[in-house]
């Protein structure tokens, strides 16, 4: 089997929960944070991240028009990312240019290191950490729901 066709049900089956919970989110939810981090800033930021992993290990460059506004931290960003549809819309665009990236990768660059900003790693070590990177963020939203809520409700 070839390393793409065991990877991608994977990586479905937490983008699509991912997805899931963020299409569930109020608009209003999208500014509650925790620190500097709010649910909005974490959306937009786990498709940037997607972006930037297409191109570094699944040789799909960047879009022209993407502006990376997540990548000094949470800290430093000026932006509220509060617009539900435009983050949306950005998580599925970068689920598909990532995906499609895997799917031309060959099965040798799947384990072939890549140096990237993050150092070498191959494809294939890149996706795990694409999926641990999103549980981290998965796990926080959820935490942050979580936490607004008993905060009404007190």
């Amino acid at each position: 089997m070839h390393t793409c066709q065991a990877i991608i049900p994977v990586w479905d089956a937490l983008q699509l929960r991912f997805h899931k919970t963020a299409k569930e989110l109020a608009e209003e939810e999208l500014p509650l944070r925790i620190g500097p981090a709010s649910i909005g800033y974490m959306l937009r930021h786990n498709a940037e991240v997607e972006y930037m992993f297409a191109e570094w290990f699944f040789e799909q460059p960047m879009p022209a028009d993407l502006k990376l506004l997540t990548s000094r931290g949470a800290a430093a960003s000026e932006h509220a990312f509060t617009n539900h549809q435009e983050l949306m819309q950005l998580l599925e665009a970068s689920y598909a240019h990532l995906v499609e990236g895997m799917n031309r990768l060959s099965e040798e660059a799947w384990h072939m290191p890549k140096d990237s900003p993050m150092g070498p790693s191959a494809p294939i070590e890149a996706i795990g950490r694409l999926m641990y990177h999103t549980g981290i963020h998965a796990g926080q939203i959820s935490l942050i729901r979580k936490h607004a809520e008993r905060a009404v409700e007190s």
